[in-house]
């Protein structure tokens, strides 16, 4: 976890940018997406984007776009009332792990189906979460920390908290 994106006027080194977040090599144009099938146009452009097909400004506009799944902490604060699913508290928890460089991301994903695996490993977030539009996330949660998506699966991108506050500014 180490990358950040930056912005660049240079539609080739935004492309090269993505690639290098995502663990490809600087001329890179072969995807590793083993095992994974694009189930929505998020996917497919992240996936497209890794394999150097998409310009990385592209990925970005469509991530600002589209929706995402934040997973929730279960009884995120108030009285912890859940009924059916739903959330009724006032206070969202958002799962935020920490980097071994003391680093926090928070943790989105691209469908909640992609989800399932990794908040297992977190009590209290399996069964919560809110789809959202990437911009909305940035708006309303205050990001002041890196954003990882699709952690633990082959496609998936992260961000360093400075990218973060940068990539707020495009939502305009």
């Amino acid at each position: 976890m180490g990358v950040s994106y930056v912005v660049s006027q240079d539609r080739a080194t935004a492309g090269a940018a993505v690639r290098r977040i995502m663990g490809f090599p600087h001329d890179s144009a072969i995807a590793v997406t083993d095992g994974f099938e694009p189930r929505n146009e998020l996917e497919q452009c992240l996936a497209d984007a890794q394999a150097g097909l998409v310009e990385g400004e592209a990925f970005m506009v469509k991530l600002l776009e589209s929706q995402v799944f934040m997973p929730i902490q279960e009884g995120g604060g108030g009285d912890g009332r859940v009924i059916g699913n739903i959330q009724l508290d006032r206070e969202a928890r958002p799962l935020v792990v920490e980097a071994d460089d003391g680093g926090r991301f928070l943790v989105l994903f691209t469908s909640p189906e992609r989800a399932g695996v990794f908040v297992k490993n977190h009590p209290g977030y399996e069964t919560g979460g809110l789809l959202a539009e990437f911009s909305w996330v940035l708006e309303k949660i205050g990001v002041d920390c890196g954003v990882t998506i699709n952690p633990g699966w082959p496609v998936g991108v992260e961000l360093e908290a400075e990218a973060v506050r940068r990539f707020g500014g495009l939502r305009h």
